[in-house]
């Protein structure tokens, strides 16, 4: 399994974090994908579950960066979310799309035999298609079971785009959504207020 990326990447500004991780490749066993969407969550804002403060649910929002924070959404899906900021500040992206690129026949099989491209294009269905569970809350992103490592020579350079977030009441006008500019393998392609991220 390769590498995991440091600590170090994680303790920046979620915003930072969430952009740079479009690109990098994330695995649990053999299956892996490349991020082609993420989306940015910090406690000052109400769609940020550390927003109500510690909680047993948020305590691992709040740190160590670098870490897994996995939970339940309304009680079906598996969502999968890497913990940013130094520790103590409530911070995280939430990973919302692949590119699948290992272990696609045991995604296939774990996402029921949806075409190709339909088996990481949402948040809870990249968490099926790799196995992420709830007990991989507060693993370690460097050693796994997830490991998210470096971005492959093919996006190097990656270009992206600032979106609005989705799925959400509370802050939907923040531009932290990002995703690979013309990537097929996004959950929604990028609305007309969209912008490159230069």
């Amino acid at each position: 399994m390769p590498a995991g990326l440091p600590r170090s990447f994680y303790e920046r500004p979620v915003v930072t974090v969430a952009q740079a991780l479009v690109g990098r490749v994330v695995a649990r066993g053999e299956c892996a994908g490349v991020i082609v969407e993420t989306e940015a969550y910090h406690q000052s804002e109400p769609a940020c579950h550390a927003f109500v403060g510690l909680t047993p649910r948020t305590e691992p929002i709040f740190g160590p960066p670098g870490i897994a924070y996995v939970y339940r959404s309304y009680g079906i899906h598996a969502l999968f979310n890497a913990v940013c900021e130094p520790d103590g500040v409530g911070a995280a992206v939430l990973i919302r799309a692949l590119e699948p690129v290992g272990g696609l026949e045991l995604m296939r099989r774990r996402r029921g035999g949806v075409d190709d491209r339909r088996l990481c294009s949402g948040p809870g269905k990249l968490t099926q298609a790799l196995g992420i569970e709830l007990s991989d809350n507060r693993s370690d992103l460097r050693t796994g079971p997830i490991v998210i490592s470096a971005r492959p020579r093919r996006w190097c350079d990656v270009a992206l785009v600032a979106d609005r977030r989705i799925g959400i009441t509370k802050a939907p006008e923040l531009p932290w959504r990002f995703t690979a500019a013309g990537s097929r393998w996004v959950s929604r392609r990028p609305d007309a207020t969209a912008r490159a991220v230069v």
